[in-house]
């Protein structure tokens, strides 16, 4: 059943995600409810409505669910129980069991596992003699992973040799950990789905990317050379998403390889490496997780040019704007942050090449 335009959407999260969410529900007619802990969010400047709450707090997420009529989330570092509250009071999407397997690199790694797909090798890791027994069985160099709570490069630890593993234990704070073996790999892409409650699965063309500390510097959409990797990856992504019984975008991140594509991580929302798809695709992706939880039907996903690049702004490149937009072929996005400290994302620049 469609949600009529005029409808509130509630939307748990309040950076740059929910409010390139926002702007594309308004283009729609729909209304948009931010829920967050911060005083005053980038999405809640451009949104009809604002509450500042606790993510753990639940009786504030269940009050929220009773001024929507819909719900989703741009960030999904927050506890099942709290969303769980939401979800009694307003259909939520995507499901919470995406939520659940996506914000445990463990569940995350062990579900595309069982689907046939290839994570790194990887072992859990609960305490320091459980890293040394991980480290015998996959070697260096590896990386420890927080299990919750990290993106960007965070909660993350190389490991180049055995000696470095105290030091490596001691940053990710004992926290319970996944322990991945390196990956040789020749490019990143990622793969970008939306589904709709029917059934419907949209992809988009997929995105190389290229990461400097973890964070993503620049996608270009379509990725060269990988046609092979890329169908088998999206093949894994609709697998994936069916499962899940998935409303929404999702996105799957790959390495490419001399052995095929080696899955890196899963988002249950929209992603960085799709904002290429404002200006550079007939629907955006924000658009399309709108019209996903709204139920209403999906649009096209074909580049809107031959190729597609998005460079993200980060820290004082932001203060560049000027220079950006006296490139005519520039499409300039600011997230509306105040400090620009570094590696945070402050905005983003498309170029669409025809």
């Amino acid at each position: 059943m469609s949600l009529a335009p005029g409808s509130t959407i509630g939307i748990v999260g309040g950076g740059q995600l929910g409010r390139m969410l926002a702007m594309a529900a308004a283009r729609l007619g729909y209304k948009c409810h931010i829920y967050a802990p911060d005083e005053l969010p980038p999405a809640a400047e451009v949104a009809a409505g604002f509450t500042r709450g606790a993510w753990e707090d639940e009786a504030a997420l269940a009050d929220f669910g009773r001024e929507v009529d819909v719900a989703t989330y741009e960030f999904e570092n927050i506890a099942a129980a709290p969303l769980a509250a939401l979800a009694a009071q307003v259909p939520l999407h995507p499901p919470a069991e995406a939520l659940a397997v996506a914000q445990d690199r463990l569940n995350e790694k062990s579900f595309v596992a069982a689907l046939g797909g290839s994570p790194a090798p990887f072992r859990p890791v609960n305490d320091r003699t459980g890293l040394d027994e991980a480290l015998a069985a996959l070697g260096v160099p590896a990386v420890l992973k927080t299990r919750r709570f990290g993106y960007d490069g965070k909660g993350q630890a190389r490991i180049m040799r055995p000696s470095e593993a105290e030091e490596a234990w001691a940053s990710v704070r004992g926290a319970p950990s996944v322990l991945e073996a390196f990956i040789a790999f020749d490019s990143e892409f990622s793969i970008l789905l939306c589904r709709g409650s029917d059934g419907e699965t949209v992809i988009w063309p997929a995105p190389s990317n290229e990461h400097e500390g973890g964070v993503l510097r620049r996608s270009r959409a379509p990725a060269e050379g990988l046609d092979a990797q890329v169908a088998e990856a999206e093949a894994l992504a609709r697998e994936a998403a069916e499962a899940l019984d998935y409303v929404g975008v999702l996105a799957l991140e790959f390495f490419a390889t001399s052995e095929g594509p080696v899955f890196n991580e899963m988002a249950p929302r929209v992603h960085n490496s799709g904002h290429w798809t404002v200006e550079g695709a007939v629907t955006s992706q924000f658009e399309n997780h709108v019209r996903a939880i709204c139920g209403l039907p999906l649009g096209a996903t074909a580049l809107t040019g031959a190729w597609v690049e998005m460079d993200n702004l980060i820290g004082g490149a932001a203060d560049g704007w000027a220079a950006i937009l006296a490139d005519p072929a520039a499409h300039l996005h600011l997230y509306g942050k105040g400090e620009a400290r570094p590696g945070r994302k402050m905005g983003h620049v498309t170029r669409v090449f025809r």
